[in-house]
């Protein structure tokens, strides 16, 4: 039942990100951009992932497919990253088709990552890998979104003519830095020290059942 009630609430996440009225904010604003990226990758894929993850731990194909945590962490960097040079940026920012591109790679990846980290958890002493990606992509995304918010030139090719809500070019973009920083970081260092957890009470889980 609660597997289920993920899948539905991630999908209800991904029709308030796509479907509102964040797409359009998102011509003009990189914070609101930011916030749709945020929702796609640390908030419906984290759900979905978890409320699948029954179907993939049934099949052994499957479970082996996703048993690389770290490489499924060191592709959601290069992602990632990429969407977020002024070129790519611009190009998500200003074309529809780009745009939907690019959510749908952070889905994928997204789902990618956080389906390795639980589906490696799921088998004994396979915490510590599922945690290891999971911090790691929190501090690449940490990183990211503090370079985001110090720069002071757009990131942007060519910068939004007027952000919504009577931001700056600069305070606009300095929030997404801050929405990256505190949301999507946060939430990823939270589910790796959860799985961190898990791993430092196996052994004495498997002492008790000795």
């Amino acid at each position: 039942m609660r597997h289920r009630m993920a899948v539905i609430a991630g999908i209800f996440v991904l029709l308030l990100v796509w479907a509102g009225p964040l797409p359009l904010l998102a011509r003009g604003s990189f914070a609101a951009h930011m916030f749709m990226h945020m929702g796609v990758v640390a908030v419906a894929a984290p759900l979905l992932a978890y409320g699948v993850l029954p179907l993939f731990t049934r099949w052994r194909w499957a479970t082996m497919l996703f048993a690389f945590p770290i490489a499924a962490s060191l592709l959601d960097l290069v992602v990632i990253w990429g969407w977020h040079t002024p070129l790519a940026h611009e190009a998500a920012r200003t074309s529809s088709l780009t745009r939907t591109v690019e959510q749908f790679s952070f889905l994928a990846v997204g789902l990618f990552l956080w389906l390795t980290a639980l589906a490696g958890s799921s088998g004994p002493s396979r915490f510590l890998a599922g945690a290891a990606a999971l911090l790691f992509t929190s501090m690449h995304m940490t990183m990211l979104g503090v370079l985001i918010g110090l720069m002071q030139n757009p990131i942007c090719a060519v910068p939004p003519a007027r952000p919504p809500f009577g931001l700056t070019i600069i305070v606009d973009q300095q929030l997404g830095g801050l929405l990256m920083l505190g949301l999507g970081g946060l939430i990823y260092l939270a589910a790796g020290l959860v799985l961190v957890g898990k791993a430092l009470q196996e052994p004495a889980t498997k002492q008790e059942n000795a």
